[in-house]
């Protein structure tokens, strides 16, 4: 996983208000020995436990109100008036929710005149700021902090209990509202909150505030053409209470500078203060979070019966072929950091060393490199043995890759197997080592101690977890795929790629002159100097100095609005708002690729990223230290980061090969549909075949670049269930138009139709849909009882077999791939996957073979009613090969 800042804001007053009448049914029940309430302190710590292990912030805050009077309040009197009193049994506990916050290490303030919702979007601002980049989660009870919802913000709302949330990301809110987290403040001010006492405009609700907005954008645009709205008593009721709604609107907006005194570096978590922790837990009665607490608080006091034995010479008795290994990290990076332990054994006996060197000796080398290991994550094995000398070779059993087969939903890590899968208890890494800044080694008993139960673990869940994959019809998955896979990742990221610093560092020099020049023609077109970066200046010079027009942003407290949404609509208006777009694409790639990349390379000239086997729920690859499949391409500026990346040997070239519309191909095999089968069988260009379906257009050569465009966005739209919205905003038509599109798709590929249903159903059924290999994904909420939230659990039931086989026919690729170029002694070697993407480095006498080996071997990965194609192109860096 990638060291990155998460900062985790919660709402506390809102959260611990939910967290009460959650348990209030049970209220009498909830009682500490001295007759205090506690089912809101509980609710609450529930609902933190879950947050934490889900999150797993770096940081974290929670917020509270400081009191009745705020700076709203003294704009309207009777902001949150009307409220019923709060109940004295949930009065009574917030002091003590406060108390155990700080037991458990959790940060927590509140601000005298301004609300938790102030705070916490002052924080997230701050971290928006920041050199190195917060990931943020904002909980609460209440959705106005919807409105704080980001490209590194999701906000989630709780739902129902203690553990269900609802999360907003800009994306879902557009998807299940149609608007944008500005537009939500509007909404609110057209509306009103009951909750809050804002009164909104008499008569206008939910549904008529959206219908209003999807048509003028903002409060501001509506007002600004009144006029045009027909004669009505809602156009009355508008007039009526303009200033209301303006009033509102303030009332609404979140104040994301008020002046708080603490900072981000005020909010490290570090862990709970365990002794008093305890004794919070026996005054409350909290007697399950007590015995919990106590069994972590003893990490090392591992049972009697889990014996090991500390080795310092290894003879030939110790080594057997059944035996579980595991080798210890402190961190994530195994390319740069050392080994601090490993353990093996088989149920008769355990053995466990901190010096790694002691691998090196020749008896336990030859064993190594001999004998296909049972082990706990292989690729990170490979790696870390790889660097002191030693080749493994293919693995036997992996538990890490067995578990993520089993479930997506749970993490990998060793413990979370042995409460699935065994009996053995086993203390959290986190609890042994702790975490971030106080992570550290514990003594040599503790440490050997925790490895040796890990091995324990290993050993005893071994059995049930290939039975249960068994069952799953998944021991192949594991055995033919993802182990194979993971020899053939290792195998790539030992071998890296060379990356020119001096490319990188010419591309800086020259993207430095290119914001220079963007900066003076800003500053020119603007009449004036000021901070780009500036989101407050940049707002009052495009609406104030120059007056575009203020329809099309959103002024709140700090100023106007100028997100990357407001500025595309303005940019065919203005020329300042092209430059503007263009400095910040240029900047963007400067910090994170162009200067990023270059901190990336080790000390031998390359980049070694590493392959994260099991992290999404489709069975995709990903890559961390660097992301490489981040490299934005759309962009010619992006683009040309990769003419950095270049063979290591002379002679030698880089050939890239990827698949063709892998997806529809997939989707074309499972649906079954005739129309979408032939048009692939025949060659034809499968976006110039739709747009001939579902336009209506009897040439191909009648067919437009723009009717191709849209049919593209139909083909893939559709596959992501996309609605009439989706569409219709992504094509700049009508929702009506959009509609139609869909409608007449369905007409003409029935059989797609008719997939999406039956996956729908079984869905429903089993709970999980399956790919073409038997990977499964669990859908959870394919019977929830919320329509959004089913729906979104449907869409990804549609779309996972498709995904998941598109990136599991890669995986067969690149297996086979690997198995080929060994087999023919080929000196040729894979370096980076890609999406559907492989990048192979090939010495110049073997590329004309090599191409056809590719082609050869991805386009027969498998057996698909429609042709797999391949596309291959080689250069001398990979911006040539692609």
């Amino acid at each position: 996983m990638e060291n990155k800042n998460k900062l985790l804001l919660i709402d506390g007053s809102s959260v611990a208000f939910r967290a009460f009448f959650a348990l209030y049914n049970q209220i009498d029940r909830f009682k500490s020995p001295s007759g205090l309430h506690t089912n809101a302190i509980y609710g609450f710590h529930l609902m933190l436990n879950h947050l934490m292990e889900r999150v797993q912030p770096t940081h974290i805050l929670v917020a509270f109100d400081a009191g009745k009077t705020t700076f709203r309040t003294e704009m309207y009197a009777d902001y949150k008036g009307g409220r019923a009193k709060t109940p004295d049994e949930f009065r009574e506990q917030l002091p003590f929710i406060r108390e155990m916050l700080g037991y458990l290490g959790i940060r927590y303030y509140d601000l005298p005149q301004y609300e938790a919702d102030d705070i916490i979007g002052t924080l997230d601002k701050m971290a928006e700021k920041t050199a190195v980049p917060y990931d943020v989660t904002i909980v609460s009870g209440d959705k106005d902090l919807i409105q704080l919802a980001d490209d590194n913000t999701v906000v989630e709302i709780s739902k129902k209990g203690v553990a269900e949330f609802e999360e907003f990301t800009p994306a879902y809110l557009m998807e299940k509202m149609g608007i944008t987290p500005a537009q939500f403040i509007d909404l609110k001010a057209l509306m009103g909150d009951q909750s809050d006492n804002i009164p909104g405009v008499t008569k206008i609700g939910e549904k008529t505030g959206l219908k209003l907005l999807w048509e003028y954008g903002s409060l501001e645009n509506l007002y600004d053409n009144i006029d045009q709205l027909k004669a009505s008593k809602m156009k009355e009721n508008l007039i009526k209470d303009k200033e209301q709604a303006f009033l509102s609107q303030k009332l609404a907006t979140i104040d994301t500078q008020a002046p708080i005194e603490i900072g981000l570096e005020d909010l490290v978590y570090s862990g709970p203060q365990v002794a008093e922790l305890l004794k919070f837990y026996e005054e409350m009665g909290f007697r399950q979070l007590k015995q919990a607490l106590e069994a972590e608080a003893a990490p090392a006091a591992a049972p009697a019966e889990i014996s090991y034995e500390e080795v310092k010479e290894v003879t030939a008795d110790m080594l057997d072929a059944a035996a579980f290994f595991h080798f210890e990290l402190l961190g994530d990076n195994y390319h740069a950091e050392d080994m601090v332990g490993f353990a093996w054994g088989t149920a008769e006996k355990i053995y466990a060393c901190r010096d790694a060197r002691l691998l090196q000796q020749p008896l336990f080398k030859d064993f190594l490199e001999k004998t296909a290991l049972k082990v706990y994550d292989f690729k990170r094995a490979k790696v870390l043995l790889s660097r002191l000398g030693i080749e493994l070779s293919r693995p036997a059993f992996d538990s890490r890759l067995a578990k993520y087969l089993l479930s997506t939903v749970d993490n990998n890590e060793i413990a979370t197997i042995a409460g699935l899968y065994g009996r053995t208890a086993l203390a959290s890494d986190e609890a042994v080592y702790g975490k971030g800044a106080k992570r550290a080694l514990p003594d040599d008993e503790a440490l050997l101690s925790h490895l040796a139960r890990k091995v324990a673990v290993l050993l005893e869940t071994e059995a049930p977890m290939i039975d249960q994959l068994r069952e799953h019809d998944q021991l192949d998955l594991l055995l033919e795929m993802e182990q194979p896979l993971a020899f053939v990742l290792a195998k790539m990221e030992i071998a890296g790629i060379k990356v020119q610093r001096e490319t990188l560092q010419t591309m800086q020099a020259e993207n430095e002159g290119v914001l220079a020049q963007l900066t003076q023609e800003i500053y020119d077109l603007a009449g004036e100097e000021f901070n780009i970066n500036s989101p407050k200046q940049l707002g009052s010079i495009l609406f104030e100095k120059l007056g575009l027009p203020l329809e099309l942003t959103k002024k709140t407290k700090t100023g106007y609005s100028t997100a990357v949404d407001v500025l595309e609509r303005l940019a065919p208006i203005a020329p300042i708002v092209e430059k503007i777009l263009e400095y910040r694409q240029i900047a963007k790639i400067q910090s994170t690729y162009v200067i990023g990349l270059q901190e990336a390379i080790l000390p031998d000239g390359k980049i070694h990223t590493r392959y994260v086997q099991d992290l999404t729920q489709t069975g995709r690859l990903s890559s961390v230290d660097p992301n490489l499949q981040n490299i934005p391409v759309r962009l010619e500026q992006g683009r040309l980061i990769r003419k950095a990346f270049v063979p290591e040997w002379e002679d030698s070239v880089l050939l890239s090969s990827d698949y063709s519309q892998i997806e529809l191909r997939v989707l074309a095999h499972i649906s079954g549909d005739e129309h979408l089968i032939d048009a692939f069988r025949h060659g034809a260009d499968i976006h110039t075949s739709t747009a001939m379906r579902v336009f209506g257009i009897e040439k191909p050569e009648d067919v437009t670049a723009n009717d191709r465009r849209n049919a593209k966005a139909v083909n893939f739209g559709v596959v992501y269930g996309i609605s009439d919205f989706g569409l219709a905003n992504n094509l700049g038509i009508s929702r009506k138009e959009a509609k139609s599109y869909i409608d007449t798709y369905f007409e003409r590929y029935p059989g797609i139709k008719a997939y999406m249903e039956n996956v729908v159903r079984e869905a429903r059924d089993k709970g999980y849909v399956e790919t073409l290999f038997h990977r499964r994904r669990e859908i959870p909420d394919i019977n929830s009882r919320n329509f959004n939230v089913r729906g979104f659990a449907e869409r990804t039931a549609i779309n996972s077999p498709i995904q998941g086989s598109a990136a599991d026919i890669l995986k067969v690729a690149m297996i086979n791939l690997d198995r080929a170029l060994t087999e023919g002694k080929y000196q040729a070697r894979m370096l980076l996957q890609v999406h559907d993407e492989i990048v192979l480095e090939v010495p110049n006498t073997e590329l004309s073979a090599v191409r056809r080996l590719v082609k050869d071997i991805m386009e027969a990965a498998i057996e698909l009613k429609v042709p797999l194609e391949a596309d291959e192109n080689a250069g001398q860096t990979w911006y040539e090969a692609k």
